[in-house]
């Protein structure tokens, strides 16, 4: 398939020349992408071109490191590796996905009305090998992303081709990793390969964890004249224990350990199984036309112990949080490149729909994992159907890009505990207007500025108490930014960043209840360093600043909880053909644990190491993470709690603890 590739510099004519799309069908021959390589131009989202350069110098080397991608972006793992990871991103708790709009291959990940929380987004089906590219932007300016799109969003590519490679890794704490792609077919037309892996560990808890995963992912992928086609299969599943979080008074009082456990019955089970259909159609008159469908099956079973002896001093206050989902949807789009006065122009459209069918979506009260009682249960069925266009005008030094998205909700909760069979439905439609605008003073500084409106939709059982109001919340936001490229090896991004939330109201999944929340504003800064100040050595730097705050509340109790305020990220990076070397430390500073910020949630400082060396077809490497073995709380939070010994409840920091110094090894065949 031939194809015209049309590069458009300010200021500079442009200039096109026939491309074939296609990759190489030597699935080992990776692209060296350099700092060099990129040039500032009217482009609406510069910050993915970096994560090119990020990801081609530095692989990711586990699930967890998938997320860290995205510079800014925290997480936090409490549930013995098995739960999605708790994530942060500008001012934003987003818990485990509420305001991030997270996809794979056009895939959501999230599951919205989920009987853990709304939008929550388990990437563990997700293999780090996979994994050819990274999109993401921060803000809801893009008009692709639409539900929990706020803080920002993060689209995941998966490669077309896959070396034949076998690769074991082992480490502390009896932790095991198997992996294995196979290629069937890798030609200049077709591609089709296995990859899987399978994953066990017990972890550093005084409880072992007994941590198990099974991933895998079939590709299937044909090229032809003017299209190309994809059908991918997927399926992972895992169990796990867990150590829960534990209150620090038990620690302090020599109750437990640091890596002690009150409730050791914590843990849970979880799979989901994927069917995508991909197509690109090249219409040979500038345009092209994407479509992708996917069908998941997916299910969750998860037990906790959050409160201890607050609600049931006999029996414990165990929860165990279940459902089972069907997830169909696909959307389609349309791009289409023409000239007007000499300039690059795009065209874009598009629609798509979204349904989910939740069955037995559930909150028991449990005890040792058996079932004692029951909170809630029903079945949800939720659609979401929506449209989107927009403009790219290239203006000489200037590009304006307005856009506007519509998305239609409805929402339907069946009670199955009601006395009399309750079955309540409500809908509502959703405008998200979109404008972005690039400058380009000189050829080496792009200067911008994006604003726009975006949503997260409410759990569909929030939107049932409360009758209909507030389905969709509004978030309006704005971004003043620069991306400076001073000389070839080093460029360097800064933004001003604001956001403002309407009312919402909160499902609590744990408790069953449903919590309003008032308006909240934040604002804060953004700033990154790319640096390559030797040959083969990279250097990667962000800094965020965040002030988040609620604006109906009291000046001093108008903390957001667990908001983070100050973040960085930075590693130090070597390559070259045989040895690959990398140095990476986070840093989150202390925020407050809640509204009055009476408690607080300790920052934390962790340095992680990896190294490996190639010869021939064998790869021999080393992780090691927390380097320094800092003592650390990794999850955390501020929670009422009852445990033996107390007289009265007591509200204080419960927490997870931080991995400790650990060291992985492994090896990797080619084939």
């Amino acid at each position: 398939m031939r194809k015209i590739l049309l590069l458009s510099a300010i200021a500079y004519a442009s200039i096109a020349w026939a491309h074939d799309p296609r990759p190489a069908a030597d699935a080992d021959t990776m692209p060296d992408i350099r700092l060099r390589d990129l040039s500032v131009v009217a482009h609406v989202n510069h910050l993915s071109d970096l994560a090119k350069v990020d990801l081609a110098v530095n692989p990711v080397k586990s699930s967890q490191e998938v997320l860290r991608t995205v510079p800014g972006l925290f997480i936090a793992q409490h549930a013995g590796g098995g739960k999605a990871e708790q994530m942060f991103l500008r001012g934003f708790d987003l818990d485990h996905g509420t305001d991030i709009n997270i996809s794979v291959d056009g895939m959501p990940v999230n599951m919205v009305s989920h009987a853990h929380g709304q939008g929550y987004a388990d990437l563990h089906f997700l293999q780090p090998e996979v994994i050819e590219h990274v999109d993401f932007d921060k803000g809801m300016y893009n008009m692709t992303k639409g539900d929990l799109a706020t803080a920002g969003y993060v689209a995941f590519k998966t490669r077309d081709r896959m070396p034949n490679e076998v690769s074991v890794e082992v480490g502390m704490h009896d932790y095991q990793r198997y992996r294995a792609s196979v290629s069937f077919l890798n030609n200049t037309k077709e591609s089709f390969y296995l990859s899987g892996a399978f994953l066990s560990d017990n972890g550093f808890f005084d409880s072992p964890q007994h941590f198990k995963r099974l991933n895998v992912m079939s590709k299937y992928t044909r090229w032809n004249e003017n299209s190309r086609f994809n059908i991918i299969a997927s399926h992972f599943n895992s169990s796990w224990n867990a150590s829960g979080q534990i209150p620090e008074r038990a620690v302090d009082n020599g109750t437990i350990g640091w890596f002690g456990s009150l409730d050791a019955s914590e843990g849970g089970s979880t799979s989901r199984t994927n069917l995508q259909f991909l197509h690109m159609l090249d219409t040979g008159d500038g345009g092209t036309v994407n479509s992708d469908f996917y069908l998941s099956y997916y299910t969750f079973n998860l037990f906790s112990d959050f409160t201890f002896q607050l609600n049931d001093p006999e029996h414990w206050d165990e929860i165990n949080q279940r459902e089972k989902r069907i997830v169909a949807g696909g959307h389609t789009d349309y791009n289409n490149h023409f000239h007007v006065g000499g300039h690059a122009w795009k065209w874009s459209a598009g629609a798509g729909f979204r349904y989910d069918h939740v069955m037995d979506i559930a909150l028991y009260h449990a005890e040792n994992r058996h079932q004692i009682g029951t909170y809630a249960l029903g079945d949800i069925d939720e659609s979401n159907l929506f449209g989107y266009a927009g403009l790219e005008m290239n203006l000489g030094r200037w590009m304006i890009n307005p856009s506007v998205r519509i998305d239609w909700f409805h929402f339907n909760y069946a009670d199955k505990t009601a006395a009399e069979y309750n079955d309540k439905g409500t809908a509502q439609a959703f405008v998200s207007p979109k404008l972005n605008i690039i400058y380009n003073p000189t050829d080496n500084i792009q200067l911008y500025l994006k604003g726009g409106r975006g949503f997260h939709s409410n759990d569909a059982r929030v939107v049932v108490v409360e009758n209909g109001k507030n389905v969709l919340p509004q978030a309006l936001g704005a971004d003043f930014g620069i991306h400076y490229k001073p000389i070839s090896n080093v460029v360097l991004n800064a933004a001003l960043w604001y956001m403002h939330l309407n009312q919402e109201f909160v499902y609590v999944g744990d408790e069953a209840i449903v919590e309003p929340s008032g308006k909240s504003r934040r604002f804060g800064v953004d700033a990154g360093l790319r640096w390559e100040f030797l040959k083969h050595f990279y250097l990667q730097a962000d800094y965020t600043f965040s002030n988040a705050r609620m604006t109906e509340e009291p000046k001093g109790f108008d903390y957001i909880p667990l908001a983070p305020r100050h973040t960085v990220l930075g590693g130090l990076s070597y390559k070259n053909k045989n040895v690959s070397a990398a140095i990476h430390t986070r840093w989150i500073a202390d925020r407050p644990a809640n509204e009055d910020w009476s408690l607080t949630a300790k920052g934390y400082c962790i340095t992680d190491l990896n190294a490996s060396y190639t010869w021939r077809k064998f790869t021999v490497g080393a992780v090691i993470e927390n380097l320094f073995n800092v003592k650390w709380k990794e999850a955390q939070f501020a929670t009422e709690t009852m445990i033996p010994g107390d007289k009265e409840p007591v509200t204080d920091i419960c927490f997870t603890p931080g991995t400790p110094f650990s060291l992985r090894g492994f090896v990797t065949f080619r084939f």
